[in-house]
């Protein structure tokens, strides 16, 4: 299958990689060159636009950062919608709002473009290995049309429905990720106010039923104060704020996102935003 790849940041640049391990060909695009180079010597093919990179591909994978990106990308002037042939296919990767999807299908359609909203859960190491989990709404046929990929990229593909269903589970799990990492950090700061090392608290808290399961992949950076990006805080910034987005578009409230959003959005004005998004501890304990 000829794929076109745009978007190698830290999780794309994975995720295609695991691409050019199957019987594909794989063209790359990214406003960075430099960022291509190992995709490069790997036998990926370069494209020097995204209008070239649109016009040899049967099915376009974006892994951007959020909507902007996304529209500049695929409707802007040069955008890959107007250059992809007819019942070809665009798999967006990118975390975005529901209703951000619901459009873009709407788009894809009127260019007879099939279009899957497909956000992974997941982060580097998982990507590296093809062990991503992707959320997938769009038509069930071109699901199946598409699941080598998917499988190459990751080990569990769960379809949830219509255009708009992969994002809206994408906004669930990500609000919870952002609520859990700032009671966590919250929980062993008071513990250690109170005189427990952060070493027992860890001990006694990771693997009990009150926190969530991920947290224990967040030991080390804790314990040693080294922060190293894995999803970094300024994007869990940016997705509590399209979850609060979406809500406001259901008429719903939700209180402890709002809270949570802002004690993100203070870490990363303090100049934590490209760190992992574990640092939110650092923020609270008074360390940015």
């Amino acid at each position: 299958m000829k794929i076109g790849f745009v978007g190698l940041g830290l999780m794309g640049s994975r995720m295609a990689n695991n691409l050019l391990h199957k019987e594909n060909q794989l063209f790359v695009y990214n406003r960075t060159k430099e960022k291509a180079k190992s995709l490069i010597d790997n036998g990926a093919v370069f494209s020097n636009s995204i209008s070239e990179l649109a016009s040899q591909a049967e099915v376009v994978i974006t892994m951007l950062s959020e909507p902007g990106v996304v529209i500049e990308t695929a409707l802007g002037e040069n955008g890959f919608l107007n250059h992809l042939k007819k019942r070809s296919v665009w798999i967006d990767c990118s975390t975005v709002n529901p209703s951000f999807s619901k459009a873009m299908a709407e788009e894809a359609k009127k260019n007879e473009v099939r279009f899957l909203d497909a956000p992974v859960s997941g982060t580097i190491l998982p990507a590296e290995k093809g062990e991503l989990t992707f959320f997938i709404g769009g038509e069930k046929n071109d699901v199946e049309y598409c699941r080598p990929l998917f499988e190459a990229m990751g080990k569990k593909i769960l379809y949830l429905g219509e255009n708009g269903k992969g994002t809206s589970m994408k906004m669930v799990i990500n609000l919870l990720l952002g609520q859990a990492m700032v009671a966590f950090s919250e929980g062993l700061l008071l513990g250690e106010s109170l005189g427990i090392s952060k070493e027992q608290l860890m001990e006694i808290i990771l693997g009990g039923p009150v926190v969530a399961p991920f947290l224990s992949g967040k030991k080390d950076k804790l314990l040693k104060n080294n922060f190293e990006t894995e999803f970094p805080l300024q994007w869990m910034l940016k997705d509590l704020r399209l979850a609060l987005t979406s809500a406001q578009e259901n008429n719903l409230t939700l209180p402890l996102t709002i809270s949570a959003e802002k004690v993100f959005n203070l870490a990363k004005e303090s100049g934590l935003g490209e760190e992992d998004f574990s640092a939110v501890y650092n923020y609270l304990n008074g360390k940015s």
